[in-house]
């Protein structure tokens, strides 16, 4: 199953080089880990008199994983979890 993993802008402190290398290292020998980003500027299109649902939405990553627990064993050495903040899980429903 894949998913994507939205990443929230409120650790409660900064992350190290070292936790991310570390983290890094341990997504892409699980190789689950399917890449992702830093977002960037937020631009808003159509009805834009909605409230963002983004704006506090930093990044991303993609997971393949055949369970959730294995998602969850490897983001519990994700720096922004390690250091208080948060991550939104996405299942990504498989395409016709």
């Amino acid at each position: 199953m894949q998913y994507l993993v939205l990443i929230h802008s409120n650790p409660t402190k900064q992350s190290t080089n070292e936790e991310w290398e570390s983290f890094f290292t341990i997504a892409n020998k699980s190789g689950s880990f399917k890449g992702g980003s830093e977002v960037g500027n937020k631009i808003r299109y159509g009805n834009i008199d909605t409230k963002s649902s983004i704006d506090h939405i930093n990044g991303y990553m993609r997971f393949d994983v055949n369970k959730l627990s294995e998602l969850h064993e490897i983001l519990e050495n994700l720096p922004i979890i390690i250091n208080g903040g948060t991550v939104d899980i996405c299942e990504l429903p498989e395409s016709e």
